[in-house]
Formats: structure tokens, sequence, C-alpha cells
């Protein structure tokens, strides 16, 4: 979503990504590795500003809300003003650029990306919000049915522009995950939904189960990812004028969560459970990233730690025995103030 400053508010593609690496100002250090530390599980290797305020094909490079492995090894990564870049994964430079738009041809906020098992795109939009499925010419194929109540008001009880931000596939393929990024109306503040759908035998997505995750005070949801496990790598956001950032990444357990798509108003929620005994998506902090090194990053407005930005997609590009190669990207509006930057982390869970 384009955060703005009243906000206080898995496997062959993996293996082929592995080799991934983001050059930048910190590639070239030669810091011990516990400088690198941002947490006792999480590190940063190094960053990149190599595409920020740049141009390709006469198409600006940025406003990046996702990332993706493509079956090649190679990036794609979607930015919300209806475009989808490959890039190379190891320069990051771009390659090839798809236009998106909806069935009338209007663009779309595009923020959730899933590069699915026959090649084709899952892209979410906040708009509606919805999720559709494009070829990878840029043509609509599918479109997912959304429950009534996570539509935008007053058709439903969402807030537009924080609906569905994250999007991932589960382990074996057979289950798509989209996370809001805020509550919806009638629930609780920080109780946020997260909606899934089962692959039917025609290949389609049918309605699923849904679960409830609790954000930090005053963050939202902008990206989720599965992981091998059946875990979940979900990334919260939030912005204060005249601060910066607030970015932590968190180990989330939906695999006992309480399916609350018949729950209509989650409320009194407290702890891990709460009214009529609804078990929330249990989560454990990984890294408050203010506490990363900033390995000579700069910043073009207030921020905690100059290395922070608005952080919205990410992508595991590794894993191997309960440690992960994630990749972050940060959504810069196309604003002066704001950077077009790449975060390269290793994730011991």
């Amino acid at each position: 979503m384009r955060l703005r400053t009243v906000l206080a508010t898995t496997t062959a593609a993996l293996a082929a990504a592995t080799c991934l690496s983001a050059a930048g100002p910190a590639a070239a250090g030669a810091d011990a590795p516990q400088s690198r530390a941002c947490s006792p599980s999480v590190s940063l290797d190094s960053f990149s500003d190599v595409l920020d305020k740049t141009t390709f094909d006469g198409t600006f490079v940025g406003n990046f809300s996702a990332l993706a492995v493509d079956e090649d090894g190679s990036l794609a990564a979607l930015e919300d003003r209806s475009s989808l870049f490959r890039l190379d994964a190891r320069t990051l430079q771009p390659e090839s650029v798809v236009p998106l738009a909806d069935e009338k041809g209007a663009a779309l906020d595009s923020e959730g990306l899933v590069v699915d098992r026959d090649g084709t795109r899952l892209i979410s939009s906040e708009t509606e919000p919805s999720v559709r499925r494009y070829s990878t010419d840029g043509h609509i194929l599918d479109r997912l049915p959304v429950p009534p109540s996570l539509l935008v008001a007053p058709a439903g009880r969402a807030t537009a522009n924080q609906t569905f931000e994250g999007l991932t596939l589960l382990p074996g393929g057979r289950t798509l995950l989209a996370s809001m990024e805020y509550a919806i109306a009638g629930d609780s503040a920080g109780i946020v939904r997260f909606q899934t759908w089962r692959r039917t035998k025609g290949g389609h997505f049918g309605l699923a189960a849904q679960y409830a995750y609790r954000t930090d005070a005053g963050l939202g949801v902008p990206e989720v990812q599965a992981l091998p496990d059946g875990r979940l790598l979900v990334l919260e956001r939030g912005f204060t004028s005249g601060i910066g950032n607030t970015v932590r990444l968190y180990l989330a357990d939906p695999r006992h969560a309480t399916d609350t798509s018949g729950v209509e108003h989650l409320t009194d929620l407290t702890g891990v459970t709460g009214q009529d005994g609804v078990r929330l998506i249990k989560k454990t902090l990984l890294a408050d990233l203010v506490n990363c090194p900033s390995l000579g990053a700069t910043a073009k407005q207030p921020q905690p730690n100059p290395l922070l930005d608005n952080i919205e997609g990410m992508a595991v590009t590794g894993y191997s025995k309960g440690r992960l190669k994630v990749l972050l990207v940060s959504d810069d509006n196309q604003n002066a103030v704001q950077t077009t930057r790449f975060y390269r982390l290793r994730v011991r869970i």
C-alpha cells in the first residue's frame, strides 16, 4: 500500500535462487559476521539502492510491493502501479516489464504476488480487494472469490488501501493465503484476517479457512511468506511522520489457529485465545530491523535507523536446515524522500 504519513499508526525455484546477491554499498564490506546481526536470529548480508529512481523501457522502476522467485531462478518484482518486472537475480537489473490491468483495462493497486506451479501469476489488488490469475504476458485467466466482509465499504467492512497486501502459496501448492493489512470494521484494532483458498480439481481456487493474527500496536501487515514446514514469515510495518518507519519480522504459526470465517466480529481477544475460544495465529519476533547495522546506508527523511524505508516486499530465496535467505524490498512511492532499496537477510528459524 502507499503508506501515508498519517499512519502512526518454496523446491527448485528456491534452489536456483540461492546465488542471489544484492550489490550495493554493503556488498563490499568485510565486517565480522557478528557486526551484521539484527538479532540472534537475523543478520543483514547487504543492501542495494541500484534501482532507486531509475527507468526501464519507459517505465519507472520502483513502487515495489512484492517479490517472488520465478521458475528459472530470476526474480519477479511487482509494483503497485500495475507493472510486473523480471529482474536478474544477481545484479537486480530489469530484463522485462509487463503491464497489468483489471477486466476493464483499469490500473490495479497491485500488492501481493505468487508464481504458481504452472508459471502463471496470482496477483492481489487492494482496490476491491481481489486476487486474479495472469498469464506471463499479463492476460487475466481467472479471478478468485472474496468473502463479502473483506470487500471495501460500502460493499463490505474493509477500509480502502488497507486490504490484501500479502499473498503466498502454502507447502504442497494446494492452499493460497492472503493477509489483510489492517482490521476490518467490527473487529478489534490490530486483529487482521488471513484468508485462504483451496485448489479444486479444475485448478481453480475456492474459499477456505480464515485465521486471525494480532499485529503490534499501530502496525499493519504488508507481506507474508510461507515456509516449507507450514509456518509463515510475517512483516509488520508502520510509519510515524517525523520519526520514520517501524519494520519487524515475525515467525508465525497458523497450523493450530481457529478458523474464523464464521466469526462475524473478532473482539475482546486477549493473549493467544479470546472470545469463544478463538485461537489466534501464534507469532514470535525474529527481529526489529531498527536494530540492524546500517552498513553505510543513508536516509532521505528522518528514520530511527538510516537503513530503514517503507519495506513492503519479501521473498524466501533459499532454505536449508532451518536457515533462510530472505530478500526484502522497499516501496519508494515514487517519492523523492524515499528509496527503492533491496535487503538481503539470513534468518534462522
